[in-house]
């Protein structure tokens, strides 16, 4: 087991004994900024970086209430959550998800259908913030060198500035925060959305802006593809006149997510590289046919 992991299941553990679960015999799912443990009965455990502790009772919060509000969305545990343990993480608890496999985009646009169309709830969610940590990851992005690093940080500030001013668009409700493939499943019953943790009221295009910046900017969705999920939503977001600006921002979110997990990864570090001179126009013209990472 890597130091990493090691690490990781310590904090489990400790939250595991506060919640009064079982962590005997658990099985890391994914190990990232965020660990994911399966426990003994079917159950879940979600560690979140330290300070994330509001993030992670707005997320729970969210989860109950989508439940309620019948969007197929992963569950909470009945317990006492978040917990605060080894270390300030917040950890919190949810049930497996059934037999599923990787959403696909379909499934995406069907759930944010759902969601965005949902009455805003009387629940603290606080309003989307679609430059949240990244500040933090370009000053730990060490493999990146200082020029790079420093024309992050300004195309962050310039980013900010036209966030403050952006032009309106469809009226605001809660989103996902985070809606692309990775945070969708699609199991026998349908599509389960997952990954609350950026659920919070802001402009329903941010949610459709991930799947637009894998045709227009990774090249990982095809026309045919996006035009369907146009159809299915009922518009297409890249002809709004503030496209430009949030799929800059969640371009600069991918960019630095990359940059962040390269310091401890060596064979990221070239895609890591490769989006920022994407960015920087070192690289021709998008598409740019990014690689995940994870």
């Amino acid at each position: 087991m890597t130091k990493t992991a090691h690490a990781s299941r310590a904090v489990l553990e400790d939250a595991c004994a506060t919640a009064g679960l079982d962590a005997t015999g658990a099985e890391p799912i994914r190990l990232a900024e965020n660990a994911i443990w399966r426990l003994p009965g079917g159950k879940v455990a979600r560690i979140a970086q330290p300070g994330q502790r509001t993030t992670a009772e707005r997320e729970v919060r969210v989860a109950r209430w989508l439940e309620r509000s019948h969007v197929p969305v992963v569950r909470a545990l009945d317990v006492q959550q978040p917990i605060t343990a080894a270390g300030g993480h917040p950890v919190t608890f949810w049930q497996e998800l059934p037999p599923h496999t990787k959403g696909t985009i379909a499934d995406v646009v069907k759930l944010l259908k759902h969601l965005h169309a949902l009455p805003k709830p009387e629940l603290d969610l606080g309003y989307l913030d679609p430059f949240v940590r990244v500040a933090d990851r370009i000053g730990a992005a060490h493999t990146v060198n200082d020029d790079d690093r420093q024309w992050l940080r300004d195309r962050l500030e310039d980013l900010k500035n036209r966030w403050a001013s952006r032009p309106r668009g469809l009226p605001e409700c809660v989103v996902h925060g985070d809606a692309w493939v990775g945070n969708v499943v699609a199991t026998e019953d349908g599509p389960v959305m997952l990954d609350l943790e950026r659920a919070s009221f802001g402009p329903p295009e941010w949610d459709l802006v991930s799947t637009a910046v894998k045709l227009t900017t990774t090249g990982a969705v095809s026309a045919a593809e996006y035009a369907e999920f146009c159809e299915t939503y009922g518009t297409d977001v890249t002809e709004w006149e503030g496209y430009e600006l949030l799929a800059g921002a969640r371009e600069l979110r991918m960019t630095t997510y990359a940059a962040l997990h390269a310091v401890g990864r060596q064979e990221w570090r070239a895609e890591a590289q490769h989006r920022v001179d994407c960015l920087r126009g070192r690289a021709g013209a998008p598409p740019w046919k990014w690689k995940g990472i994870m």
